[in-house]
C-alpha cells in the first residue's frame, strides 16, 4: 500500500495560508496539479496514492469525483482570492486520469479556467495508460483545452511489461501517439522505465527505439525503484526477481542518454529529454524551480510561496471533507529559509540550466572545487551545471555540497 502522510502541523479547516505566503503568489508561476486515485489494477511497483474499484469502499464512485475536485478548485479561489494570478501549467495525474469520462477532466479544466483563467501560452498535460483512451476520446480532451499528453509506454518488451503488471499491449503505442496527432496535440511525450528484473540492455534498446520511432517531442526515463511495501518490494524479498546492479543501471542511463541525443532530444532535466526547450515540461520545471501549485484530490501536496500542505490519503476521507465544506488539507509545514535553500539546491543542481552558485553556503562552496576537479560539475560564470558523469552521481553530488 502507498507510504504513510508525512508528519506536519494542522491544517486550517478553511485551508487559509499564512499572509507571507500570499505575497509572491505566483512570482515564479502558478499551477494547479490534479491527482485521479484510480486505476483498473494496481501495477507491483507503484506505491503511489492510488485504488482500484474493490479498494475503494462504500461512498467513494469515479462518477462524482469530478464535482468534488471542482469544489477543491472553488476553496483555492476562495484561499488565494486576494492574489489575481492566472494559471500558467494544470497537470493532471495519477493513477490513471483517462479512466475518467473525457467530459470529466474538460469540466475539472473548465472550473480552473472560470475561476482563475488561464494564461495564453498555458500547458495542460493529462497522463494516460495507452489502453485506455482512443481517437475520439483525445479529441474531446484537445477541444476541451488541453495541450500535452504524457503516454505511460515504460517498455517495448512483454516479459519486461509483466514483471511491472503493466497490462497494455505494446503494439499500441505508437497507435495512441498517432492518434494524439490527428486530435491536436503539439506536445506528445512518452514515459519509460529502465532496471526492470530480468530486463537485458537489448530490450532497454528496443524500448528506446520503439519509443523514438513514434517520434515524440518528449521523454522521460527513470530508473526503476523498488519502493517497501510494494508487491514488487514483496517479490525481490522472497527471491523470485534479482535486481539489476549499479553498473548495470549506470549502462542503461549511458545507453538513453546517447540514443536520445543522437535523435535530436536534449536532456533538460536528469530524468528528462526534450526535442527543444518550447517541449519541456513546464508544469515540472515549476516544481524544480520553486514556483507555487495548488494540489486537488486525495493526497495531493500543494506548495505557496514557502507553505506546503498534502490532503487527506483516501478518496472517503477526501469526499467527507468536501462534502463538509471544509478544507481537505490533512496538515502542513512552513519551510524555514534554510529548508527552502536546501530544497533549492537538491532540484535546481539536477537542471541542464544548472545552480547558482549563490545558492550554496559556505560550506558548500568549499567542497564545490573538488567536484569540479573529480569532473562531476563544471562552473560557468555563477552556474554550477552536472557533467554527463555528474548526472550518473547526482544524489552523490548533492549531499557533497550540502554538508
Amino acid at each position: 500500500m502507498p507510504s504513510a502522510l508525512p508528519p506536519g502541523d494542522p491544517a486550517p479547516v478553511d485551508g487559509s495560508l499564512p499572509a507571507e505566503s500570499l505575497s509572491t503568489l505566483g512570482e515564479k508561476g502558478l499551477g494547479f496539479y490534479v491527482h485521479v486515485p484510480f486505476c483498473t489494477v494496481r501495477c507491483g511497483y507503484c506505491d503511489f496514492n492510488t485504488y482500484t474499484a474493490v479498494e475503494l469502499g462504500p461512498g467513494v464512485s469515479r462518477q462524482t469525483y469530478a464535482d468534488q475536485a471542482i469544489e477543491e478548485v472553488r476553496l483555492a479561489r476562495r484561499v488565494l482570492s486576494e492574489r489575481d494570478k492566472q494559471v500558467d501549467t494544470v497537470f493532471f495525474g495519477g493513477g490513471t486520469p483517462t479512466l475518467l469520462p473525457a467530459q470529466d477532466l474538460t469540466s475539472i479544466l473548465a472550473a480552473i479556467t472560470t475561476e482563475f483563467g488561464l494564461a495564453d501560452d498555458v500547458e495542460v498535460t493529462t497522463e494516460a495508460n495507452p489502453d485506455s483512451v482512443d481517437l475520439p476520446y483525445l479529441q474531446k480532451l484537445r477541444e476541451g483545452g488541453f495541450t500535452r499528453i504524457s503516454f505511460g509506454m515504460q517498455s517495448a518488451v512483454p516479459h519486461v511489461l509483466h514483471t511491472l503488471d503493466r497490462t497494455h499491449d505494446p503494439e499500441r503505442v505508437p497507435k495512441v501517439v498517432e492518434w494524439a496527432r490527428q486530435a491536436g496535440f503539439e506536445q506528445v511525450s512518452l514515459d519509460l522505465i529502465y532496471g526492470t528484473p530480468g530486463e537485458s540492455v537489448d530490450d532497454w534498446q528496443l524500448s528506446l527505439d520503439t519509443a523514438l520511432a513514434s517520434h515524440p517531442d518528449h521523454i522521460s526515463a527513470y530508473s526503476l525503484i523498488v519502493e517497501d511495501g510494494t508487491a514488487l518490494a514483496r517479490r525481490v524479498r522472497r527471491g523470485e526477481l534479482e535486481m539489476p546492479d549499479e553498473d548495470d543501471l549506470a549502462d542503461k542511463y549511458e545507453l538513453a542518454d546517447a540514443t536520445l541525443q543522437k535523435h535530436g532530444l536534449t536532456w533538460y532535466e536528469v530524468s528528462n529529454w526534450a526535442t527543444d526547450e518550447t517541449q519541456r515540461c513546464r508544469h515540472n520545471m515549476l516544481y524544480w524551480q520553486g514556483g507555487d501549485w495548488w494540489g486537488v484530490g486525495p493526497g495531493a501536496h500543494s506548495h505557496v510561496g514557502g507553505t506546503r500542505w498534502w490532503n487527506v490519503k483516501h478518496p472517503a476521507a477526501y469526499a467527507d471533507r468536501i462534502g463538509s465544506n471544509q478544507s481537505p488539507a490533512h496538515a502542513r509545514e512552513i519551510l524555514a529559509e534554510e529548508d527552502r535553500r536546501v530544497e533549492r539546491v537538491l532540484l535546481e543542481l539536477r537542471l541542464a540550466d544548472g545552480l547558482a552558485t549563490g545558492a550554496l553556503d559556505d560550506e558548500g562552496r568549499a567542497a564545490l572545487p573538488e567536484q569540479v576537479r573529480r569532473g562531476l560539475v563544471t562552473v560557468e560564470g555563477d552556474t554550477i551545471v552536472l557533467t554527463d558523469t555528474g548526472r550518473l552521481l547526482a544524489d552523490a553530488v548533492v549531499r557533497d555540497l550540502l554538508p
